[in-house]
């Protein structure tokens, strides 16, 4: 299991706080000075690339969870 970087972290922490959440979600979560939106876009599309969240699709929008639990990354 590759490890994460600090920005990867913070949106699976938010997502495992979330269980199931769309982008938006995911932004909503973060405290001020939030990130941009391009930015959390950008940090999802490489964790469904290392295959740490899945999703499915709804019309437009994915809605993402996790495929790795906190137990599972920390251990």
């Amino acid at each position: 299991m590759k490890g994460l970087t600090k920005a990867e972290e913070q949106v699976m922490h938010h997502l495992w706080t979330l269980e199931k959440a769309f982008l938006k979600d995911i932004l909503d979560a973060y405290q001020d000075p939030k990130p941009a939106y391009t930015t959390v876009s950008t940090v999802i599309r490489v964790l469904v690339k290392k295959k740490y969240i899945g999703f499915k699709t709804y019309g437009k929008t994915n809605e993402y969870y996790p495929l790795v639990s906190q137990e599972a990354y920390f251990s």
